[in-house]
């Protein structure tokens, strides 16, 4: 699956602006989009300026940036975050255990 969509959106096109860019009927786009052929996704990633491989895979799923796994033991109890959020809700748990 592709994330050509989301990246339009992230590069601050609309399907529409994007098909006007390219020059092409933005009902092409939205066809294309769905199974593009290599030559569609190099004029793509060109037109949206980022390279082919992003319209794939976020660059924070690349890099791994922003990624967080906690693992947590105490007294007994493990705890697994995966956002800061969650971190700081296992963190007020615990200190309203202690309490």
């Amino acid at each position: 699956m592709n994330r050509i969509k989301e990246v339009i959106k992230e590069q601050g096109f609309t399907i529409t602006s994007l098909a006007d860019k390219l020059g092409i009927a933005r009902e092409s786009l939205s066809r294309m989009i769905v199974s593009p052929s290599y030559p569609t996704l190099e004029k793509i990633s060109n037109a949206l300026n980022v390279p082919i491989w992003q319209l794939f895979v976020s660059p924070v799923e690349v890099t791994g940036e922003g990624e967080l796994t906690a693992l947590i033991q105490h007294k007994g109890d493990f705890y697994k975050a995966s956002t800061i959020e969650e971190l700081e809700q296992i963190v007020a748990e615990i200190k309203d255990k202690a309490n």
